[in-house]
């Protein structure tokens, strides 16, 4: 499940990216919560609560349908 989480970040990479950030993939837990950290402009960003549900867990929850949700840690 790790490396389909990993491709699923890495296709919301390139939005965070241009805009300064990016996220890291911390852990997975075995009830199927996905913890990332959020990196450079994404890590102090007002909006980041938005991205992280709104764009991150959007895209993970469709291209992994096992995982139950996307948290930052």
């Amino acid at each position: 499940m790790r490396d389909k989480v990993e491709q699923a970040l890495a296709k919301v990479r390139p939005a965070l990216q241009a805009d300064g950030g990016d996220v890291e993939l911390v852990n997975i837990t075995e009830d199927g919560v996905v913890q990332v950290r959020l990196q450079g402009a994404c890590k102090g960003c007002p909006m980041s609560q938005m991205t992280l549900k709104n764009g991150i867990e959007r895209i993970v929850l469709k291209e992994v349908p096992e995982v139950q949700s996307v948290e930052a840690v």
